[in-house]
């Protein structure tokens, strides 16, 4: 947010305001929780910042969990890649290099994707997400030309069938 206040005027009155504004699931929830406690009156972007970064213990541990058990399962891989994403940043101390960032997001994918990009021995956590891109995309297109194929033979089938029943 700092960055975006040198480049964009706003006053010491509407900063917390814009901050908050930007905030998404639990840390929003927890703001409307904090706001409420702290009362009416104007609220500084000093108080915000201060309350802001003594993010509670148990939140912080909470979403650290979050990360440590998230998987892919019904989500896109861009979905997944987002939400690992939001969270690594939540809990930096489990991927604090590339390498381990690479490895847990490997760990999350479905077992059909996470095959394909083992066996690659990818180092970098982008190569990691662009390879289960391609290897998501390859399986999709497989997946669709065999249900193609299956639905062009049925058809088929149910042709001859009448065919021979009449």
């Amino acid at each position: 947010m700092e960055k975006a206040f040198t480049l964009i005027p706003v006053s010491d009155d509407s900063k917390s305001d814009c901050a908050s504004y930007f905030l998404k699931g639990e840390a929003s929830f927890w703001w409307g929780s904090t706001h409420a406690l702290e009362g009416e009156g104007p609220f500084y972007y000093a108080r915000f910042t201060e309350l802001f970064l003594g993010f509670p213990d148990c939140l912080q541990s909470q979403l650290e969990v979050e990360f440590l058990k998230i998987k892919q399962g019904e989500k896109s891989l861009a979905e997944y890649e987002a939400k690992f994403t939001e969270l690594a940043r939540l809990a930096p101390g489990y991927v604090n290099t590339e390498i381990q960032k690479a490895r847990r997001f490997q760990q999350g994918l479905n077992p059909e994707v996470r095959s394909g990009v083992v066996a690659l021995q990818l180092k970098m956590y982008t190569s990691v997400v662009q390879a289960a891109l391609v290897i998501e995309s390859v399986q999709k297109l497989a997946s669709k030309e065999r249900s193609d194929k299956k639905r062009k033979f049925d058809s088929g089938a149910d042709k001859a069938d009448r065919e021979e029943s009449s």
